[in-house]
């Protein structure tokens, strides 16, 4: 695969910020194709150094509108096909949450069923006033993307969105605190971005220790978690970068991080 010349998503990548954009028209739904391109592209960002923060967002009216159901209709997977495509979607979405960088999911617009699990996945939230969340598959005879929604909502709601294929808009969104904010259309990625400057100015290995870090405490105890959090404390300080900041701080100057 070339990064930049990926079918169902496109790069874009300046200041630091690299912009992926899902790209398969007409609602970005997803496919075996488009799961791989995503993996590739969260897993190549990962290693570039002119990449501090990624924004993840879709082209058009759909940020994506889950799996290509139209073409699942009627047909016949071969043995192990099935597991594998399941699989390939599992991966797909943790390669964003395992993605070394923050990643900032732009939501523009419906995100349904693996489109939620995406959104989901992202480190931090934006949404146009255009955006949608929710579980169709009740409608559409799938099952899937429960658990990555009780990341965002709580037991009701997600029992409600999933039982009933209810769709939670931008505002309400914002509302319940599941994104930072809710901006019109043509704010939505010049809000992103400039979230995405304002991390990409701190050390990249901060960031990456403390997206691990945030990853790791999620589902330990609170001394566990605490502890954890120290350790990587210990593994900053003898950095570079870490040097470099309390430096600057003293000093009452802008740091100049190197990210090592």
């Amino acid at each position: 695969m070339d990064l930049f010349n990926l079918t169902h998503h496109r790069i874009d990548i300046a200041d630091l910020v690299a912009t992926v954009t899902i790209s398969n028209p007409p609602v970005n739904a997803q496919n075996d194709l488009s799961q791989e391109e995503l993996i590739y592209a969260m897993d190549c960002l990962s290693d570039r150094d002119d990449v501090r923060v990624v924004i993840l967002t879709g082209e058009g009216r759909a940020f994506c509108a889950g799996v290509d159901i139209k073409a699942r209709a009627g047909k016949i997977w071969e043995p192990g096909a099935r597991r594998h495509n399941q699989r390939s979607a599992r991966e797909s979405y943790h390669s964003i949450r395992e993605c070394t960088k923050p990643v900032i999911g732009a939501i523009n617009g419906a995100a349904l069923g693996a489109g939620l699990a995406i959104v989901a996945s992202c480190d931090i939230l934006i949404a146009s006033e255009a955006a949608v969340l929710g579980l169709p598959e009740v409608t559409v005879g799938l099952m899937g993307g429960c658990r990555h929604a009780m990341q965002l909502f709580g037991r009701s709601n997600v029992r409600r969105m999933m039982l009933t294929g209810d769709r939670v808009n931008g505002k309400e969104l914002y509302r319940l605190g599941i994104v930072e904010t809710c901006v019109p259309p043509d704010e939505l990625l010049p809000t992103a971005r400039a979230m995405a400057i304002r991390i990409a100015g701190h050390s990249p290995l901060a960031a990456q220790l403390a997206k691990q870090s945030l990853n790791n405490i999620e589902q330990l105890s609170l001394r566990d978690g605490y502890r954890y959090e120290q350790e990587m404390t210990i593994q900053l300080g003898k950095t570079e970068d870490a040097k470099e900041a309390m430096r600057a701080f003293s000093e009452r100057r802008p740091p100049v991080f190197v990210g090592r």
